[in-house]
């Protein structure tokens, strides 16, 4: 395949890539769109996942091109070593060519060389939010023990399409509470008006102050109202 051919091939997966996560309001499509098209595209590896960390340290794999990916993605998580969690916690990009000599994560290459053939690794870590919240796209090669400079920088570019994905879907989260939010809290206020007589701004002061006394959130005071008044 000529340089050009090989440019053109992976500037149309990446529109792909592009396409899938544009062309849908759900978060799950966009992300299996683009590790389906990370493992037709980046030279040298065959399985592909995305892994997101919250802010206990718990990982999840949110996508996975197969059931290997799922296994190691696993084996890492259990064992707290390997390229994708060094991806997600230490480094912007963590490269493992012929893994089987690595001496980085031995008992995560020990089991996974035996368990899955695994000959290479790739961990791309991705931010997706101002806050810092991590996530990591993970390259598998059961097919070569090498990784080129164009896997890597191939790997970068589907790494920042999941940033973007994964950080569109936690604006429009934030947004939908928000919404939920307001829409109690006013229907709140509302049920307070009509049963003391009391105007808008002395039945907020109301639920403020039943939740600074209780030490509980706003929102569940109102929730709590609320469901009591569904109740009757």
């Amino acid at each position: 395949m000529s340089l050009d051919s090989s440019r053109t091939d992976h500037a149309a997966a990446l529109a792909a890539a592009a396409r899938g996560m544009h062309g849908t309001h759900n978060l799950q499509d966009a992300l299996d769109a683009i590790v389906t098209a990370a493992q037709i595209s980046v030279p040298g590896f065959d399985h592909v996942g995305i892994s997101t960390i919250d802010r206990k340290g718990t990982i999840t794999t949110r996508a996975a091109t197969d059931d290997m990916v799922l296994e190691l993605d696993r084996l890492q998580y259990s064992l707290n070593e390997g390229p994708c969690v060094d991806a997600l916690r230490e480094g912007l990009v963590v490269s493992a060519p012929d893994i089987v000599h690595d001496q980085r994560w031995p008992r995560y290459v020990a089991e996974a060389v035996r368990g899955t053939g695994l000959r290479a690794q790739l961990g791309i870590q991705l931010f997706f939010d101002d806050e810092g919240s991590l996530g990591g796209l993970n390259l598998y090669s059961t097919q070569s023990a090498d990784i080129s400079e164009e896997s890597v920088a191939l790997a970068e570019l589907f790494a920042g399409h999941a940033a973007i994905a994964l950080g569109s879907a936690r604006e429009i989260d934030q947004l939908n509470t928000a919404l939920r939010t307001r829409k109690v809290i006013g229907q709140a206020i509302g049920l307070l008006m009509e049963r003391y007589e009391m105007n808008e701004d002395r039945a907020f002061a109301f639920l403020t102050r039943a939740s600074s006394h209780g030490n509980v959130k706003l929102i569940a005071v109102a929730q709590e109202l609320v469901d009591q008044a569904n109740e009757r």
